[in-house]
């Protein structure tokens, strides 16, 4: 909800997308003065070119992690067993 904003509104139910049921464009106070039927066509234009799908999200399985997790641990074992090493001495 908006409050206290006095704002030129267009409102575009037919996007043409599966996706999106409206879309609406809030015009600039520069581009208000210019004709509706102007800002009609060009928020309709901007409408029509969102017809992609929405980035779907990628699952990882949960042991896809273990190679970088192993060499960490790996690489830790060796930093310990040098330090360990070299304290007796």
């Amino acid at each position: 909800m908006i409050k206290g904003i006095n704002r030129q509104v267009v409102e575009v139910n037919d996007t043409g997308s599966d996706y999106f049921e409206k879309i609406m464009f809030f015009v600039k106070p520069e581009y208000a003065s210019i004709s509706e039927g102007k800002i009609r066509e060009r928020a309709g234009l901007i409408a029509s070119k969102t017809t992609a799908a929405p980035p779907s999200k990628i699952k990882r399985s949960r042991f896809s992690d273990f190679p970088k997790y192993a060499i960490a641990f790996t690489v830790g074992v060796i930093c310990a067993v040098a330090v360990m090493y070299f304290l007796n001495f």
